[in-house]
């Protein structure tokens, strides 16, 4: 029969050691697939104790949004940015700010709470998406982080390819970039900073880095936000630097079937790895081989100034604000929000807003 639930021991961020109730131990999260079984409740726990030290330190003292589901990753899917109901009493939780102005607790894992992880884990949490804050300063980002996502008919190959191409853009304006899979397609740049500017600075400094990149590589990159816009070309998220925007953490499983993790890596083994091979059956085995790419990820802060001066540069050339994401709140000087195939010129004026009655 199988097991109704099983007691995890794992310390706490207090550094104690707690009980973790794991309910439905033999419950599937993640089906069977041609590359793998299927992939139990107690399967993920297990992968999390194995990655535990990398993870947590990329998680750790960081407000966290939990991708969740019910009924595995085939049932429903859902973001909590609230802490789950029945967070354990030695959890803590940072109050963090919206775009919409609106203030509330998120949850904190830090680095070595593994029970806390395990936790989430038991709520159904799949796919842990960290801030790029610490919890001291929720408003200044110590973390710059830039999202490589291929349109539709590029390979991995290309990716790796414009990611280099950022990396030489990041290195000569005085920032260390590291490389990490995401999980799918793509590929994430991350480069720690020092937190002295608030996100709107920082979105604009990684829009100088994108648009430098953009006029290196035209025929690999775009800044377009319309997805109509950017044809076969390597979309540079420059939103994911916008506030309550968060990445997959470092060695976090992703929903999609297979269990798939976001794997960081040298940017030498960038070019050989292949981003599917890398699942919750297999990563355990690659960190034990390889190691942390990221564990220095941290250890020498760089500042955004040499990728603000490109954001600076680029608004004396005429170039000026791009398009936030639908749910923040209309922002000077940003283009309109429609698509560039559905504009009528005459209903919209110099500042991007509609002109009604037009």
């Amino acid at each position: 029969m199988p097991a109704d639930a099983q007691t995890l021991t794992a310390p706490g961020p207090d550094g104690q050691v707690r009980d973790v109730r794991l309910s439905s131990p033999d419950k599937v999260v993640w089906p069977a697939t041609a590359h793998g079984a299927a992939i139990t409740k107690a399967d993920l726990a297990a992968y999390l104790e194995a990655v535990a030290e990398p993870m947590l330190r990329a998680l750790g003292d960081r407000p966290v949004t939990l991708q969740r589901v019910r009924g595995g990753v085939e049932g429903e899917e859902f973001y909590s940015k609230n802490p789950p109901k029945g967070v354990p009493e030695w959890s803590r939780t940072t109050v963090c700010t919206y775009p919409s102005g609106r203030s509330h607790p998120q949850l904190v894992i830090d680095d070595g709470d593994l029970a806390t992880l395990l936790w989430t884990a038991q709520m159904g949490t799949v796919t842990w998406h960290p801030w790029p804050v610490r919890s001291g300063d929720n408003d200044h980002p110590d973390e710059l982080r830039i999202d490589l996502d291929p349109q539709p008919g590029r390979a991995f190959a290309d990716v790796v390819e414009a990611a280099t191409a950022l990396r030489e853009v990041m290195s000569e304006a005085g920032l260390t970039p590291f490389v990490k899979t995401t999980g799918n397609r793509g590929v994430h740049v991350f480069a720690a900073i020092e937190p002295r500017l608030e996100f709107l600075e920082v979105r604009h400094a990684v829009i100088g880095l994108a648009r430098e990149l953009e006029r290196r590589r035209p025929d690999l990159v775009t800044t377009a936000w319309w997805k109509e816009e950017r044809g076969e070309r390597i979309f540079v998220d420059f939103n994911q630097a916008t506030r309550d925007r968060t990445l997959a953490a470092a060695w976090s499983t992703r929903i999609l079937p297979g269990a798939p993790v976001s794997v960081p890596v040298t940017w030498e083994q960038l070019a050989e790895v292949d981003p599917t091979a890398l699942t919750l059956h297999t990563v355990p085995a690659f960190l034990a081989e390889h190691g942390d790419a990221w564990a220095d990820l941290h250890a020498s802060p760089g500042v955004v100034d040499g990728a603000y001066a490109l954001w600076e540069a680029d608004l004396e050339r005429g170039l000026g604000e791009l398009n936030f994401p639908p749910d923040h709140p209309k922002m000077p000087g940003e283009p309109p929000r429609v698509q560039p195939s559905k504009k009528v010129a005459e209903h919209w004026d110099e500042h991007g807003n509609r002109v009604e009655n037009a």
